[in-house]
C-alpha cells in the first residue's frame, strides 16, 4: 500500500537531529580540543573556539532542519508528500 508523509514536524524532527548532531560533533571535537591542548594550538584550534563552533553546529542544524520541515509541509500541500510503500510483517 502506497503512502505519504503528509506533515512533518518541524521541531520535534529538528530536536530529534540537534541531539544526533550533537553527539557526532562531540566525537569529533573532544579529540581536535584534546590536540589541541596537548600542542598549545593556534587560535584556530583553540579548545574555547572549537566548543563555541559545536554549539553553533548544533543550533544551526536545529534551526535548518526546522526550515526544511516547514518547507516541505508547504510543498506537500501543493503537490503531495514522500510517497513510500509499507508492508506488515504478518501480511506476507
Amino acid at each position: 500500500m502506497k503512502q505519504q508523509v503528509a506533515r512533518l514536524s518541524p521541531h520535534q524532527n529538528a530536536k530529534v537531529l540537534a541531539v544526533l548532531v550533537s553527539a557526532v560533533a562531540l566525537v569529533a571535537l573532544l579529540p581536535a580540543g584534546a590536540i589541541a591542548l596537548a600542542y598549545g594550538a593556534p587560535l584556530a584550534l583553540d579548545p574555547t573556539l572549537l566548543l563555541v563552533a559545536g554549539v553553533l553546529y548544533v543550533l544551526l542544524n536545529y534551526a535548518m532542519t526546522a526550515l526544511a520541515c516547514l518547507l516541505y509541509n508547504g510543498l506537500a500541500r501543493v503537490v503531495g508528500g514522500l510517497e513510500f510503500e509499507a508492508r506488515g510483517g504478518a501480511e506476507t
